[in-house]
């Protein structure tokens, strides 16, 4: 690997991660200023996502298309991840947001990485070691500061934004495992588009988001437009090449920026107030997110010096 490439997918991951917390922010700005319906953003946003990624990827490669629905088994799996996955972790995500903002739930959202060491150890039936143990106590008391502001007589948070922060923590968890192989077979944008198109036309059945459309005036437009274009495709698309410059444990570390862009973004654009407790719990779960990710760095550098 030369520098080069090292920076470029260092600048594309925090990209990615910058992206994907303005994102949040834009769906906060459409709940406060337009009362947009969190169901009718998702729905939207995975359905023209979604067909961004299956027609770019038709025009590469027409064949991808089609191999994954050849195998019982996988298109099967890949309905499973579209709906339990990709489906759930959009609309909980957009959920929590709209019950608290955009930084809290991008905080609380990224506790899927402790359920995903929670599933590998009972897969390995192991107890958490060391460093995991000390990640989850910083998880744990992330979210209680987020949540009570280090009170313990009293939420700040309501019980709705962390219900569905918790939801998008599962459902986070659930995107990361099931699609992993389908990606190492058919390659991971015709996976997240058809998952994208799927989960947002089995959605849209259950919310009926035609019910509930907005006005459709400029800023509508304008942030769907971002939100579509900026924080999924672009995001998408430099989180992969990071991906495929870094490795995905270096990758899926420098894109947990998310965790605090989301809430400067916040803060600086819509004016959310944070406390202190709320920077500590956000920095309790961006440590959660180091702690658990150097096993998977050591591996990665074992496994490049052996090349």
């Amino acid at each position: 690997m030369t520098s080069s490439q090292t920076l470029r997918g260092v600048f594309l991951a925090l990209l990615a991660g910058t992206c994907w917390g303005f994102s949040g922010t834009v769906g906060q700005f459409l709940f406060t200023t337009r009362q947009v319906d969190s169901g009718w953003l998702t729905v939207v946003r995975m359905l023209v996502s979604g067909l961004i990624l299956l027609i770019w990827t038709g025009l590469q490669n027409p064949r991808s298309l089609t191999e994954p629905w050849k195998d019982r088994r996988q298109a099967v799996r890949l309905i499973v991840f579209s709906l339990a996955g990709l489906m759930a972790v959009q609309y909980a995500y957009m959920v929590a947001i709209f019950y608290s903002n955009a930084g809290t739930a991008t905080a609380i959202q990224y506790l899927g990485d402790a359920f995903i060491l929670l599933y590998a150890c009972c897969s390995a039936r192991r107890l958490p070691r060391l460093p995991e143990m000390a990640g989850l106590a910083l998880a744990l008391a992330g979210v209680f500061l987020l949540a009570t502001h280090g009170r313990m007589d009293s939420m700040v948070l309501s019980f709705q934004g962390l219900f569905w922060g918790l939801c998008a923590a599962v459902a986070l968890m659930l995107y990361t495992l099931l699609p992993a192989p389908l990606i190492r077979v058919y390659g991971s944008r015709p996976i997240t588009g058809f998952g994208m198109l799927i989960g947002g036309v089995a959605l849209a059945l259950v919310v009926r988001p035609w019910e509930k459309a907005p006005a459709l005036d400029m800023a509508v437009l304008v942030s769907m437009a971002a939100i579509i274009l900026i924080g999924t495709v672009l995001a998408f698309t430099a989180y992969l090449k990071s991906v495929a410059d870094l490795g995905g444990v270096k990758a899926g570390l420098l894109a947990s920026v998310e965790t605090l862009a989301a809430p400067l973004f916040a803060a600086l654009w819509l004016d959310t107030r944070f406390v202190a407790a709320d920077f500590v719990g956000f920095f309790c779960i961006l440590a959660m997110v180091v702690l658990l990710s150097l096993p998977g760095l050591q591996a990665e550098k074992k496994a490049g010096s052996k090349q």
